[in-house]
């Protein structure tokens, strides 16, 4: 039986509320992707060209520092990684975390939530970050789905 880790960035709650209930209905770890420097609501703000999140999103070199580490990386063989879509991909934190790990012979399952847009490029992009790894193309998670639901999705996710 394969070891399971849920990754996740949430910059307002949204997506940590989603990657609990999926750790619970897949009965994985979790992990908080948590940035060292904690994001403030201007950094946030994705109107502002000048704000943080913008310019991190605007510089495809940007890796925002990440506060903790995943001790056992090398145990897991599946790892649920989800985020907020930013500018129809992931976060350049999600980046970070991607490139601080070997995940060769893992299998990524990018989860997103959305205010509106889709998950776009993300499974795509973070392919070529994580080469060594298969990375599925995941979905968006909006509302509250049920844990039964997310089982369901996390399982076909995998095929």
């Amino acid at each position: 039986m394969s070891k399971v880790l849920v990754a996740y960035f949430s910059a307002s709650g949204t997506t940590a509320r989603v990657a609990k209930s999926l750790a619970a209905a897949t009965e994985a770890d979790l992990f908080q992707i948590e940035p060292a420097e904690p994001y403030t609501r201007a950094d946030l703000n994705w109107n502002n060209r000048a704000s943080r999140s913008s310019k991190e999103m605007g510089d495809e070199g940007a890796r925002p520092a990440i506060a903790g580490t995943v001790l056992n990386m090398a145990d897991y063989d599946v790892v649920y990684v989800g985020f907020p879509v930013w500018w129809y991909v992931e976060p350049r934190i999600i980046d970070t975390f991607l490139e601080a790990y070997d995940f060769a012979g893992k299998t990524i399952v990018p989860f997103a939530t959305s205010g509106g847009s889709g998950i776009g490029g993300a499974s795509s992009h973070m392919q070529k970050i994580a080469p060594s790894a298969k990375v599925q193309a995941g979905g968006l998670l909006n509302g509250r789905p049920s844990e039964a639901k997310l089982a369901s999705w996390a399982k076909e996710a995998l095929r």
